[in-house]
């Protein structure tokens, strides 16, 4: 198969600054706005974010499993991405265009995240899936992952950093609107560049069976498990962070920008880095290797005392969460290529669907141990916090991600790919 052109490369990976932004500026902000600035019922709205989270994490496995029995000119992956980019931009706009009050307005809400879920699901789905099918080698997947998560932490940035600046001066819709289309332009760029080129026998048997034979696979379980724990720890550091600059280190909101900044800017040279290791050690070993950096990283918020020290340590935070952000979509493929040896069928969709699935639940498991932490330590809103409670926030910053990252480790040092054979072969297409 012809090398794909770096060009190519370049604007397949800026979808992910699409994917990122959204997905970013809804998670951080969608709920302050609509509780805060709206005056919407906490309550209700935590109704409508659990629903939306119980559809997100279906939807990706049937998703998945759909796109890998689709049969087009186009491909698999390619229509659905080109029928649903510009409603999902609209549909993302809308969010933040609310109608009506109350009840109604609650109901337009929930109404218009669950056909947004559909729409995210649809073309994310498809974007993910394409990656192991368009770059077949283990020298472009890292290359290519690389640029995606440089493209992403860009997203991420945008997403998270920009938006009390553009709701300040043009107000909430407008900022909507501009992030819409933002990701809109990305969007197509990244369809324009992904072509379905590979001739593959498509998914035959059904949705059950597909699902048995997703879970035979212990290659799999072994990564997805191991993800999951990652994944939960990428949620608790937005999450604890604000406390932990507030109630131990006694500052500002801009701190929180400081931190996060930090993390960014650490990970964006890096990920080139770890592309490049990757090659070098293959993807297990190069994993072992983030994890454990990753896990170390999280000790010096057990007993740093400044904003300074605090920001050096989410440096080195950054470092190792770039290493995992190259290497979890490059695990996931090298799972697939295999699969595809073993049963002669490409099920992408499936694998990158079970796996959306599975670590969807980290997000919910992260909001359970931060309340729990924060109820049993004795934690008050906009007080001097106890001793114990100084100690709870601490932890969610330093001992829960370090344990829950040795059992990540443990489950990628039973993960049983150990030398990588890409599907075009073991040499490198140039």
């Amino acid at each position: 198969m012809a090398s794909t052109s770096f060009k190519s490369k370049l604007a397949y990976s800026s979808g992910n600054l699409s994917v990122n932004l959204i997905a970013q500026a809804f998670a951080s902000y969608i709920v302050f706005y609509y509780v805060d600035v709206l005056g919407v019922k906490p309550t209700l709205i935590s109704a409508a974010m659990v629903i939306h989270g119980i559809v997100n994490a279906v939807l990706n496995p049937l998703f998945g499993y759909i796109s890998d029995r689709t049969r087009s000119r186009f491909g698999r992956r390619v229509p659905y991405m080109l029928f649903g980019m510009v409603p999902l931009a609209a549909l993302f706009t809308a969010i933040w265009f609310p109608v009506g009050t109350g009840l109604t307005l609650f109901w337009y809400f929930l109404t218009i995240v669950l056909l947004y879920d559909i729409l995210f699901v649809m073309v994310v789905l498809n974007y993910s899936a394409l990656f192991p099918e368009m770059f077949t080698t283990m020298k472009e997947r890292a290359s290519v992952s690389s640029w995606r998560q440089m493209f992403g932490i860009v997203g991420m940035i945008i997403g998270v950093a920009l938006p009390p600046l553009v709701y300040g001066k043009l107000g909430w819709g407008p900022m909507g609107a501009i992030f819409a289309g933002i990701a809109l332009v990305f969007l197509i760029i990244m369809v324009s560049a992904s072509k379905e080129t590979r001739v593959v026998k498509r998914e035959e048997i059904g949705f059950v069976q597909s699902l048995k034979f997703t879970f035979s696979n212990k290659a799999f379980l072994w990564f997805v498990i191991g993800s999951f724990f990652v994944q939960f720890t990428f949620a608790m550091l937005p999450a604890a962070i604000p406390f932990f600059t507030k109630y131990v280190l006694a500052a500002g909101d801009e701190s929180n920008t400081v931190l996060l900044g930090a993390i960014f800017i650490a990970a964006i040279p890096c990920v080139y880095l770890w592309g490049r290791l990757v090659q070098k050690w293959g993807p297990r070993q190069t994993v072992i290797v983030a994890v454990s950096i990753y896990a170390l990283a999280m000790i010096p918020f057990l007993f740093v005392q400044s904003v300074a020290a605090a920001a050096v340590a989410a440096a080195a935070i950054g470092i190792g969460l770039a290493g995992l952000l190259v290497l979890l979509d490059v695990l996931l493929s090298e799972i697939i290529d295999e699969d595809e040896r073993r049963t002669g069928v490409r099920r992408e969709g499936m694998y990158f669907g079970m796996n959306g699935f599975i670590v969807k639940w980290g997000v919910s498991l992260q909001a359970v141990v931060l309340g729990v932490i924060l109820e049993a330590s004795g934690y008050v809103k906009d007080a001097v916090q106890a001793e114990a409670a100084v100690w709870g926030i601490r932890s969610m910053l330093s001992i829960i991600p370090f344990f829950a990252l040795l059992i990540a480790l443990i489950f990628f040092f039973l993960y049983p790919i150990r030398q990588t054979n890409s599907i075009a072969g073991n040499g490198d297409r140039n």
